[in-house]
C-alpha cells in the first residue's frame, strides 16, 4: 500500500540579493517537507504577490531592503497575518534584536547558514514556535515561552523600584549613559544596577534584561 505524501509546508523568501534568494529557494525546495511558495525582493513586492494560495507558514526575511525593509515588513505581517512565522536571516546588535522580538519575530539565522541548520531552524519553528542560532538568545526565547512557569528563576526575583525603572529603559534605544542621565544617577550606579540584575536574573546581556522586562510585564509589547 502506497503511503500518501503530506502537502509540503509553504515557505516565503524576501531578500533583494537575487543570488542569495535563488540559492536559498533551491535549498528549501530540496527538502522533502518544504517548498517555496512566494519570493520577493522587498516587503512591498511580497504584499502585492501574497494571496490565499501562496501564503507561507514561515517567512525567511532579510532586514536591509529597498522600498519596504525588514522592520516595516515584520510590523505589517504581525498586524495583518500574525499566523505567519518570521525567521530573520541576519543577526544584528542587541538593541535591534530586542525590537524584532517585540515585533513578533520567531528566530534568527546568519547568512552563511548551512543547509542542515536551515532545515533544523524550519523544523524548530514549526514544532516549538521559535529558533535562534545564538545560544543565549535561544534560551531567552524559551524563557519567554515558559512565561507561566512559577518555578522559573525569573518568577522568584524581587526587584527594587529603581531596578524596575532601569529595566523599563533597557528596552529603549538609549545608551546606559543616557539612562543614567534620565534617572539622575551616575553611570557607575547604572553599571551596578546592570551587574546586579545580571546575577539576579542569570542573564549575560542587555537582551536578557530586556526579555525579562517584556516577559514580566514591566514593559508591554506594542505592535
Amino acid at each position: 500500500m502506497q503511503t500518501k505524501k503530506l502537502p509540503r509546508i509553504k515557505i516565503g523568501l524576501i531578500d533583494d540579493h537575487i543570488l542569495l534568494r535563488d540559492s536559498l529557494a533551491g535549498v528549501v525546495n530540496s527538502f522533502e517537507e518544504y517548498s517555496v511558495s512566494i519570493v520577493a525582493d522587498n516587503g512591498k513586492t511580497f504584499i502585492e504577490k501574497l494571496n490565499a494560495q501562496n501564503k507561507p507558514e514561515i517567512l525567511i526575511l532579510d532586514l536591509n531592503m529597498p522600498e519596504m525593509d525588514g522592520h516595516e515588513t515584520t510590523y505589517w505581517i504581525h498586524k495583518n497575518h500574525p499566523d505567519i512565522k518570521i525567521l530573520i536571516l541576519t543577526m544584528y546588535d542587541s538593541e535591534t534584536l530586542i525590537h524584532l522580538i517585540k515585533s513578533g519575530v520567531r528566530g534568527f539565522l546568519k547568512k552563511d547558514v548551512s543547509p542542515n541548520e536551515l532545515k533544523h531552524a524550519l523544523q524548530c519553528i514549526m514544532a516549538n514556535g521559535n529558533y535562534c542560532s545564538h545560544t543565549i538568545t535561544g534560551r531567552l526565547f524559551n524563557m519567554m515561552k515558559n512565561q507561566g512557569n512559577k518555578n522559573s528563576t525569573w518568577g522568584n526575583v524581587v526587584l527594587t523600584e529603581h531596578e524596575i525603572t532601569f529595566l523599563k529603559y533597557v528596552t529603549s534605544e538609549m545608551t546606559y549613559k543616557e539612562i543614567a542621565l534620565l534617572m539622575k544617577i551616575s553611570p557607575r550606579t547604572i553599571d551596578n544596577y546592570r551587574d546586579s540584575l545580571f546575577l539576579k536574573l542569570n542573564v549575560k546581556s542587555r537582551v536578557g534584561l530586556a526579555m525579562y522586562a517584556i516577559r514580566s510585564g514591566i514593559v508591554t509589547m506594542n505592535y
